[in-house]
């Protein structure tokens, strides 16, 4: 029999709940949902052609777009197909077998998938308990100097935690010889990004996704950001036509649409803070986020909850396995939260 790696062997799968899912209340993977900017299917349609779909990827167009849109020479980035890749190709630039990896936890499970592909000892360092604070003393304790990567999602999902910018820069000071990966896929409903501090630290890598705000799940595209030099060894390790030509084409639809992006963050925020108000009346914990979702405590009930409200066609994300009794349930729009709130009254306590 053949046999592949021992990374591979000592791995536990992982296999998203994804299917089944349109044409309910999708409030379990933080998506945009109402789905993308018009401009972009209107855009699609403009271009698509028998001969387009027949012609391998071109990406300089989609490259000046982005460039404007994130006020950033074309040479700081790479297109990625969505965050997964950034992940991928910087942990396949940077991190060898038996290099030490550290993560949060719990947190994005591919940060932790792709390290142990690459063969990496992955250390986890727990969100404070209570609070699920961001444990900045017990990270920066944890660093050494055989860390080859540090993987950070800010904020962070699913506990909503998030730190500033001077808690950033005190990870890269500290970690010189290591890749720092800021995750900025909730960006968009936090508002504070790494990315000004690039041209500071040569170790700092920071990514965005469109799959969240923008709605552009399905095409799978980000962007992996860091200096000039960095980004030349990332794009020398990446598959030159990952990204494929639809979703190259959607982003440059996607960024122009500032106005349908803001309407979306706007009532995705006023939808999280109907969540606190709701579960406040209802006497129901929860912790507060500053992304598009809100973790709350169904005890010992949280998968029984998920279950009764995906029977009514709302559907939350169970977190139990992770942090036990909580269930993550993200914040759409007020409407969404109001029909929410009235599946969650059929079936709670």
């Amino acid at each position: 029999m053949l046999r592949p790696r021992r990374a591979i062997l000592e791995m536990a799968p992982y296999s998203p709940p994804s299917s089944g899912r349109e044409g309910k209340i999708r409030l379990d993977f933080n998506e945009n949902t109402l789905g993308c900017s018009p401009r972009v299917l209107a855009f699609l349609r403009e271009k698509l052609s028998e001969e387009r779909l027949s012609i391998y990827p071109e990406y300089e167009e989609t490259r000046r777009a982005l460039g404007r849109y994130f006020s950033l020479p074309e040479s700081h980035f790479t297109i990625c197909n969505g965050t997964d890749e950034a992940i991928q190709v910087l942990v396949h630039t940077y991190v060898g077998e038996g290099d030490r990896v550290l993560v949060l936890h719990p947190s994005y499970a591919m940060y932790r998938f792709y390290a142990q592909v690459a063969g990496a000892r992955v250390a986890e360092i727990p969100y404070r308990p209570g609070d699920l604070a961001f444990p900045l003393e017990e990270l920066l304790a944890a660093i050494g100097p055989d860390v080859r990567a540090i993987l950070v999602s800010n904020p962070n999902n699913p506990t909503g935690s998030a730190i500033g910018l001077a808690e950033i820069v005190r990870i890269l000071e500290a970690a010189p010889a290591a890749a720092v990966l800021i995750d900025e896929a909730y960006y968009d409903f936090y508002g504070v990004t790494a990315l000004g501090l690039i041209e500071k630290f040569p170790n700092l890598f920071v990514s965005r996704t469109f799959s969240k705000a923008h709605g552009l799940a399905a095409l799978r595209v980000g962007v992996l950001f860091s200096r000039e030099e960095n980004v030349a060894f990332l794009r020398k390790g990446q598959s030159p036509y990952s990204v494929n030509a639809l979703a190259a084409l959607a982003v440059r639809a996607a960024v122009e649409d500032r106005e349908y992006l803001e309407n979306y963050v706007r009532q995705a925020l006023a939808a999280r803070g109907l969540l606190y108000e709701g579960f406040r009346r209802r006497g129901i914990r929860y912790w507060p986020s500053q992304g598009n979702f809100v973790l709350f405590e169904a005890g010992a009930r949280a998968i029984e909850i998920r279950d009764a409200l995906r029977a009514r066609g709302v559907l939350v994300r169970d977190r139990s396995y992770e942090l036990p009794g909580t269930v993550r349930v993200t914040a759409g729009t007020p409407a969404q939260v109001a029909r929410f709130f009235d599946a969650l009254d059929e079936v709670w306590p």
